[in-house]
């Protein structure tokens, strides 16, 4: 059920500009993330969603571009990937190259030795952020995130990115409220209430600036304290939250 904190959001108004994370909030957890399908006809109506706001609604994520691409395709929605490290703010324009980052590397190498010892733990290499997940080594979480703290000093610049079993290594500067920021300085979101849709930890940085810049959050799921306004039970609802919106 949604946090019984927050009240059901209003109905998507066409004069908003929307931002949905993805994972938990579109799709589902999967123990690998590449598994991940959109559930049948939810690329259709995302993308009449997107015609009803005139284009202005992006995909933000912690997954990088690519990667959304293939799950929305053929889709090529605004997205940010990678918590803000990737930007594409206009629809069908090419993903920046994700080169990797010179830190990567060698805490790539350190993380996969930790993983040896760990069975069950994964290490996702995102091109520009390293992922550590224990969704399947659900007992070495302490391990995991007393790993990932560890690598800090070592690693100006990078800070760490929690998410639902998961830490992330990631530059520092960017985040979801950045990403927002960044997209809304630009048509066809400029100009638009931003409204905010997101279920975990790092989707707090899009709820804070969706509400500094007179919009508001969307809570998918329980999970209290948040900075978002209004809750949704689920992914179900969000669809038909959605879908309510294009009728």
């Amino acid at each position: 059920m949604a946090d019984a904190f927050l009240r059901p959001p209003p109905a998507l108004d066409s004069g908003c500009a929307l931002f949905l994370d993805v994972d938990g909030t579109l799709v589902g957890f999967s123990a690998q993330p590449e598994d991940v399908r959109l559930p049948a006809a939810a690329g259709a109506l995302v993308a009449r969603v997107a015609a009803r706001l005139d284009g202005a609604l992006a995909l933000v994520s912690g997954r990088p571009l690519d990667q959304l691409d293939r799950l929305f395709a053929p889709l090529r929605l605004p997205a940010a990937g990678l918590h803000g490290t990737q930007l594409r703010p206009r629809p069908g324009a090419e993903p920046q190259a994700s080169t990797a980052a010179s830190w990567l590397h060698d805490l790539h190498l350190r993380a996969m030795a930790f993983a040896y010892a760990h069975p069950g733990v994964r290490v996702e290499p995102k091109g520009q952020a390293l992922a550590l997940h224990w969704r399947n080594a659900p007992a070495a979480e302490a391990a995991v995130v007393a790993f990932a703290h560890a690598q800090l000093p070592h690693l100006p610049g990078v800070r760490l990115q929690p998410g639902n079993h998961v830490v992330e290594l990631v530059s520092a500067g960017h985040d979801k409220g950045t990403a927002v920021a960044a997209l809304m300085a630009a048509a066809p979101f400029s100009g638009r209430p931003p409204v905010f849709v997101g279920d975990d930890l790092t989707d707090e940085d899009g709820f804070a600036a969706a509400a500094q810049l007179g919009g508001y959050g969307i809570l998918v799921g329980e999970r209290h304290p948040s900075r978002a306004h209004y809750a949704l039970p689920g992914v179900d609802a969000v669809y038909d939250w959605l879908q309510a919106g294009t009728a």
